[in-house]
């Protein structure tokens, strides 16, 4: 974690927020390649569920919705974290974190009862105090609107993108005319006031999700849920995840949410160990039954054949975008020695084997010097390839540290312009993983990225 995170701030991946100020805890900013990066698995993501899909519809709703949104969700009564405070240093934690802490022996444990629910309450982890009794911490983040702070103006930035897709519902099957079963998708930020977040972009307060709520009838919710089991698992390959980092984990009944009726959280092995990455849930029609009942408005679908009306089940694929990142990012990053001249000399090579398409930048265009004569030529090439690539022009330091940054960031193909090409009209490609390098014409490069980074 540690080199990654080195990386991303050296190479303007990810910034800690607000830094000349000190920062804020938890608060990350996404650089000139962290936004491509985020970017593309965003899109990636939107062409293949959402574009590529005629029974996958979008949405981009409001960040803060009307609170009975949450009132008849479950938010405001069950969406919380049980919380421990140390009597000592007064740092707060998760119960549920610290009874998953490997650094706890048995003598710093004792049994408690909190509501009529047995728990382990541990020994403070910074300084060895006595923690205080578990207690629930709702994470939704209260603001106000309008110029008044009193309690008919309290409002909340909402925690998922999920619910926005339940209330527009019938607004949605009226527009577009679809058909059950169909899926509404929709990508943003949600916020969540973490008692612990850390681990670089893993937990953070406020964050991305990728969300689709799949509607269906009841019978159709086993096959249904395979489907989309599928659907995640493919996009995993997809992303370049090694599936022998995966567990697909079987949420059991107590600890589901309060909406699920099957939960499967899909795992990563990250190196602060064993994570949730993404998850898929049966929400049965737990969310427009609630939503009929405090709006009274009919949100049931009527099928156009039999002319039955019913209210639609859901299965819910979620993927945090975050956290795609991270394991993109973690699986990408590779050491290796690499030769540094012909007598074997070698030095270690941080390359970041991305996806071509994942890519920040997918081709460097290095003129050999900064002589007039060959930036001109390189500017020209530059020009033309950056009208169907993302393109970085860098003409400082030496052609192999060149090289190096390239192999850092994850570039695929680096061009490099030399004196020959003045008089040849050719340049070499060189490709990152194998470090191989090819003389092609100018006038057939962009054809030949094309079909290398296809």
């Amino acid at each position: 974690m540690e080199k990654i995170t080195t990386l991303a701030k050296q190479r303007g991946f990810i910034f800690a927020g607000s830094e000349i100020y000190g920062g804020l805890a938890n608060s990350w900013d996404y650089g000139p390649l962290g936004v491509e990066l985020k970017n593309n698995i965003k899109q990636r993501w939107w062409k293949r569920f959402v574009q590529d899909r005629d029974d996958v519809v979008g949405l981009d709703a409001a960040l803060i919705m009307n609170p009975k949104v949450w009132e008849a969700s479950g938010h405001l009564s069950n969406f919380s974290d049980p919380l421990v405070e140390c009597r000592e240093c007064h740092n707060r934690f998760r119960a549920d974190d610290l009874k998953n802490t490997n650094n706890q022996t048995p003598s710093t444990k004792k049994t408690l009862q909190f509501s009529n629910t047995p728990i382990l309450q541990y020994k403070c982890p910074q300084c060895g105090g006595e923690l205080t009794s578990q207690k629930q911490f709702n994470l939704m983040f209260k603001t106000f609107l309008g110029p008044v702070e009193d309690d008919s103006g309290i409002v909340y930035f909402r925690p998922e993108t999920a619910q926005a897709m339940f209330v527009d519902f019938a607004q949605v099957l009226r527009t577009t005319r679809k058909r059950i079963p169909f899926g509404i998708a929709q990508a943003g930020k949600a916020f969540r006031n973490e008692i612990t977040p850390g681990n670089f972009i893993f937990r953070t307060r406020e964050f991305e999700q990728m969300e689709i709520e799949y509607f269906i009838q009841e019978k159709d919710w086993k096959k249904t849920f395979d489907h989309w089991l599928n659907e995640m698992k493919d996009w995993l390959k997809e992303l370049g995840v090694n599936p022998k980092r995966l567990h697909y984990v079987e949420i059991p009944d107590e600890e589901r949410a309060h909406y699920s009726k099957r939960t499967i959280d899909i795992e990563y092995d990250f190196p602060f160990g064993q994570k949730e990455l993404y998850g898929l849930a049966y929400r049965t029609d737990f969310d427009l039954k609630n939503h009929m009942q405090s709006s009274g408005q009919d949100l049931q679908y009527t099928d156009p054949e039999t002319q039955e009306k019913f209210v639609p089940h859901v299965i819910e694929p979620t993927w945090g975008v975050d956290r795609s990142v991270l394991v993109a990012m973690l699986e990408a990053y590779h050491e290796e020695e690499a030769p540094t001249s012909e007598k074997g000399e070698t030095e270690t090579r941080v390359v970041m084997k991305f996806p071509n398409w994942l890519a920040p930048i997918k081709v460097a265009i290095l003129p050999l010097s900064k002589k007039e004569e060959l930036s001109k030529t390189a500017r020209l090439v530059y020009d033309e390839l950056r009208k169907d690539f993302v393109c970085e022009y860098d003409e400082t330091q030496s052609i192999g540290k060149r090289y190096r940054r390239q192999d850092e960031i994850g570039t695929p193909y680096c061009v490099t312009v030399d004196f020959e090409s003045l008089d040849d009209k050719q340049v070499t490609i060189r490709e990152r993983d194998s470090m191989k390098q090819e003389r092609v014409a100018i006038a057939e490069l962009a054809a030949y990225l094309k079909e290398k980074l296809s």
